[in-house]
């Protein structure tokens, strides 16, 4: 496990550290360590890459401990296997698990859930994003191990298909018509295609090198892909036929394009995160139109669409679910379960369905909504989810395909009605 040198890659938004411990990026009183094997390790090895604030403020169970020093790890943290046993311990022991709210648990008499989990063989690979394809193979982006997984559904086999550019860190996922895997490389600023038969990866560079954290890929139904860029604040389009890459910015600024859909006229439309806006692209022009939400405070990261084109958002500041029509303007919100701080996360529509994760309760729960009704349901997650990041259904339409990041596993729930 020794690594040579710290390389943690930068990111526009904040340091790599606070994105992986948490904790305020605001400048702190110099925070002191308690005493105790791994101190010195810590002192010397941690701030080598970020101050120290980030661990004190931070709290873990030992268990997400580890799976967090691996994910340090795998980016260039140099310890041995001694020292990150020591420093794991340490740190369990003097920054516990911080309290969340427990999770609410919705009973549903109609809809029983089977999850399905597997460990995945690389620890710290923090697993982003989920693809779920015809083939019966759910891939996932390992964003903390710059690799490409794939789990077999039926047998639980996992291959990985490591990525030529160290520290890529992939993040989002989509495939073409031709079973191509495409990736956006959150850390160093392409485009990836990869090859699952050979394992060959293309790489399509971004025009503008100071945009480095391409987020969220899809294509529409002319075979465009589209993407956004967080911290960039950039929406992009590539044209797989010849390469080009066209970026345009998102027009409030700072407003972290995140989440992105497609609707019933190829539109995409994204969300902002450093804002209270949904947007839409026109293809041909690159045209961004804004539509605000109605309360200043929500931030909508990721989001779902319906048959009627309406946009669901999980409002991750409020604890809310919303649902934004574009063609009317018309908005309407409803409480989550787990309540304002159960930070609604990953998002998708399954037969007009709403299903989503509360990512700041314990356990991370799945919450299901159904719009004709407007009844909640909802069910803890078995490992404890982690922040299930993304999810999306298998091309079946009987499956949610999940990521859990802070247990490094992917999950497969299973659908079934009652009566």
């Amino acid at each position: 496990m020794p690594r040579s040198s710290c390389r943690l890659p930068a990111l526009a938004g904040g340091s790599l550290a606070a994105l992986l411990l948490g904790g305020s990026v605001a400048a702190q009183t110099a925070p002191q360590l308690p005493d105790g094997p791994g101190k010195q390790i810590v002192q010397t090895v941690c701030t080598s890459c970020h101050d120290l604030a980030r661990v004190t403020n931070a709290g873990y169970s030992l268990a997400t401990w580890q799976n967090v020093i691996h994910m340090m790890v795998n980016v260039g943290a140099p310890l041995t296997d001694e020292q990150y046993k020591t420093v794991t311990t340490y740190l369990a022991a003097h920054f516990p698990e911080k309290p969340l709210p427990m999770a609410v648990v919705l009973p549903d008499k109609d809809i029983a859930l089977d999850f399905k989990e597997w460990k995945l063989p690389t620890p710290g690979s923090r697993p982003h994003d989920p693809l779920a394809t015809k083939d019966g193979y759910i891939y996932y982006t390992a964003h903390m191990a710059s690799l490409i997984g794939r789990v077999d559904q039926k047998s639980g086999d996992i291959k990985e298909y490591p990525l030529p550019v160290p520290e890529t860190g992939p993040h989002g996922l989509t495939t073409d018509k031709d079973g191509n895997i495409w990736f956006t490389a959150n850390f160093k600023g392409y485009i990836g295609k990869l090859d699952p038969k050979t394992g060959k990866v293309t790489q399509y560079p971004l025009p503008d090198p100071a945009i480095r954290d391409p987020h969220t890929p899809l294509f529409d139904p002319k075979g465009i892909l589209w993407f956004t860029a967080q911290s960039g604040n950039v929406v992009g389009r590539l044209d797989p036929k010849t390469g080009d890459i066209k970026l345009t910015p998102s027009p409030t600024p700072k407003s972290q394009p995140y989440g992105m859909v497609i609707n019933s006229k190829s539109i995409p439309f994204y969300c902002e995160f450093g804002s209270n806006k949904l947007a839409s692209i026109d293809p041909e022009t690159l045209k961004i139109t804004e539509y605000v939400l109605p309360n200043e405070k929500t931030r909508p990261r990721r989001i779902a669409i319906t048959a009627d084109d309406r946009i669901w958002y999980g409002d991750y500041s409020r604890g809310y679910l919303g649902v934004y029509d574009p063609k009317t303007g018309e908005a309407r919100e409803w409480p989550s379960p787990g309540g304002p701080r159960s930070l609604p996360y990953g998002i998708t529509a399954l037969d007009g369905v709403i299903w989503y994760n509360e990512s700041g309760v314990r356990p991370n729960t799945l919450v299901r909504f159904d719009p004709k009704t407007e009844i909640f349901s909802s069910w803890a997650i078995p490992s404890g989810g982690g922040v299930v990041r993304n999810m999306m259904p298998t091309p079946d339409g009987k499956h949610l395909a999940l990521a859990e990041s802070g247990v490094n596993m992917v999950g497969l729930v299973s659908i079934e009605k009652k009566n």
